[in-house]
């Protein structure tokens, strides 16, 4: 793998106690480039812009995949993955979804391990910073007639991260608009999935809310992810979530909070959840908690849902599980306690 590296780092002019989500990025890029049928050369440059032409089908037909993820350092200064060949996997089925050729684990997971150790010093200490990493491919073969490229370029980027703070969130349940539907591209982690929410979001926004909770695209019944994150329910003792399917993306924050929650002895049912199931527990005190989880957040508690115009509060609760995983799942990451499951990778 070929390396450039820059001249002189930017770290120093970087703010590390006010980092704005996403918006600043480290020295260096990975770059690969798909034409003649193969995966050229990896290169890991200086991070900077790039010349595309026009009629790149990226800007036309949408053929865009990415991934999210994190590295951590702990206490001794190593720096971690988390279960990157998850990651690596899923971006194959979204990229066999969008019918974009498939990366190779040299490339994805040894190009990533290479940039990140190359970028460690952006990797800062303690719980809630992380260097978040973006892994996307997309289409640059020119012309506008509707086929699938025949080039494509894979790259990664990174960028530091706090504690992801987003205060008191409410949603609002979905009754017509749906995040995907049956057949369609939802279990790919695909850039059209996200711009469809804009909008939508943009209405919640409107009334106060700051999520919604997709519902499926037939009847708007079930309840299956909140915003751009699964969901997680706590009714009773019980946690649910919904299962993954065409229309669900498969978490790697989800599965492992399930294997979280089942090892620490916590009853977990994967099924479908019913609004009415939700509003009937909302309304007899059985319903604890509600939270989505994701990469950025890790977990986002919420504190109140809105259906059919009527808002239903959650209790206060002085035992929360979904802060309680949350913690247990930051110790496994910054490698402050055994990890039991096998899921950090040292770097």
């Amino acid at each position: 793998m070929e390396i450039v590296k820059v001249n002189s780092s930017k770290i120093n002019q970087v703010d590390f106690d006010k980092l704005p989500f996403g918006s600043i990025f480290t020295d260096h890029m990975l770059v690969c480039d798909y034409k003649d049928g193969a995966w050229q050369q990896p290169i890991i440059k200086p991070y900077e812009p790039f010349m595309i032409d026009p009629s790149a089908k990226v800007f036309h037909y949408g053929q865009a995949i990415f991934e999210g993820m994190k590295a951590y350092k702990d206490e001794q200064d190593d720096v971690w993955l988390f279960r990157p060949k998850q990651n690596f996997e899923r971006f194959n089925k979204s990229a066999d979804r969008l019918a974009m050729p498939q990366i190779s684990e040299d490339i994805f997971v040894d190009g990533l391990t290479t940039l990140i150790d190359l970028e460690r010093n952006w990797v800062k200490k303690g719980v809630g910073n992380s260097l978040y990493i973006r892994p996307f491919m997309i289409a640059t073969g020119s012309g506008v007639m509707a086929q699938p490229s025949s080039e494509y370029r894979f790259m990664i980027i990174l960028s530091p991260a706090q504690s992801y703070y987003s205060g008191d969130v409410k949603v609002l349940v979905a009754e017509h608009f749906s995040r995907a539907a049956n057949g369609g591209i939802g279990a790919a982690k695909a850039a059209g999935n996200y711009s469809g929410q804009f909008y939508p979001q943009q209405l919640a926004q409107q009334q106060g809310f700051q999520q919604i909770i997709w519902t499926d695209d037939t009847t708007h019944t079930q309840l299956e992810e909140a915003g751009t994150m699964n969901v997680f329910f706590k009714i009773n003792d019980t946690l649910l979530t919904a299962p993954t399917s065409e229309r669900i993306l498969d978490g790697i924050t989800r599965k492992s909070l399930i294997e979280l929650a089942k090892s620490e002895g916590i009853n977990v049912e994967v099924r479908p959840v019913l609004i009415d199931e939700l509003v009937a527990a909302a309304k007899d005190g059985s319903l604890r908690e509600i939270f989505g989880a994701g990469t950025a957040a890790v977990v986002s508690p919420i504190v109140g849902f809105q259906y059919k115009e009527h808002y239903y509060e959650l209790p206060k609760t002085s035992h929360s599980t979904a802060l309680e995983l949350k913690e247990k799942l930051h110790h496994i990451q910054h490698n402050m306690v055994e990890d039991k499951f096998g899921w950090t990778t040292k770097v």
